[in-house]
């Protein structure tokens, strides 16, 4: 009897001292190399090298050269990354339209992940905070809303109902018809009224899309934006078909409802299929470039603390 609990205490130190090595050698991965785990849903993105975040990541939060803030990679209010990861050694994403991202004024700027499109899109990206937004009305025939609903339209259809909004005569200067009452026009108008066949998609500067707007705030905080009047008879775009990678979704909402920059990554990448009518080939992967190493990091870490 003394020799089993001799026996069982020496083998339950062993499992201790096997567990603290376990995760011991966790962290030191974390802290020293990528995740290697195959369950990563990202990793066929074709990324620029992401050594300059593992060096940041080792040396911990720095400063945002901007406003002197403590930050991990970027500054989320100032929109630039922290004097450990130089700005040459971020890649550039070059979009076909230009993006607004409406930010809700009670979203949490550290959390969203509406920053990394303008980090890595700068030149095409503009945040604005609601209700600080431009008026859109009188270029709502070629600029559009990503938002579900039930008047909402699917990618592939953008050219047909943009072209359906210019037939009608939607004005596209002040000097056609007065800003008022267009904005308060209703969202969608029925599409029995035009002939499908009257409608094939004409790649002219009159059904091009070239802006498109994202909503960036919990879901539960979403109305008061949406129902806003400047962005009333807008076309709506919703994404179907895609599942969230994003490690805070909402509970009790579908996994397809996307984080910021997943919606605009995943957007573009079905514009240029099935709009552009080009073969993707990556050009736009690198708008994931911060989201795709957080996800690892982040994976890694309930790895680590056994949650998975």
């Amino acid at each position: 009897q003394l020799t089993m609990s001799l026996n069982s205490s020496t083998l339950l130190n062993e499992e201790n001292a096997q567990g603290a090595k376990r995760n011991t050698e966790c962290l030191e991965n974390l802290l020293q190399t990528p995740s290697s785990f195959q369950d990563n849903p990202l990793q066929q993105l074709q990324l620029a090298s992401q050594e300059v975040l593992e060096k940041a990541k080792k040396s911990g939060r720095s400063k945002c050269p901007r406003c002197n803030s403590s930050r991990m990679f970027y500054c989320y209010t100032c929109f630039v990354p922290v004097e450990t990861v130089p700005t040459t050694e971020i890649p550039t994403v070059k979009l076909p339209l230009k993006i607004d991202i409406i930010k809700h004024p009670n979203e949490t700027d550290g959390k969203s992940t509406a920053v990394h499109a303008k980090l890595l899109a700068p030149d095409d990206v503009t945040i604005y905070k609601y209700p600080c937004i431009p008026e859109y009305g009188e270029k709502r025939h070629e600029i559009a809303l990503i938002f579900p609903g039930p008047n909402s339209v699917s990618v592939k259809d953008i050219a047909f109902h943009l072209q359906k909004y210019t037939k009608k005569g939607v004005c596209a200067s002040d000097d056609d018809c007065s800003r008022e009452p267009l904005l308060k026009k209703a969202k969608i108008e029925p599409e029995e009224e035009k002939n499908p066949n009257e409608c094939i998609t004409s790649r002219n500067e009159g059904t091009r899309l070239k802006k498109i707007i994202f909503i960036d705030s919990t879901w539960n905080q979403t109305n008061k934006i949406i129902t806003d009047e400047r962005l009333q008879g807008l076309l709506q775009i919703e994404l179907k078909t895609r599942k969230t990678c994003f490690w805070r979704h909402q509970k009790g909402k579908p996994d397809t409802y996307l984080s910021t920059i997943e919606a605009i990554y995943y957007f573009l990448v079905d514009y240029h299929q099935e709009v552009l009518k080009e073969s993707y080939k990556g050009q736009y992967d690198n708008l994931l470039f911060f989201f795709s190493f957080m996800y690892t990091l982040i994976q890694d870490a309930k790895y680590c603390a056994g949650k998975e």
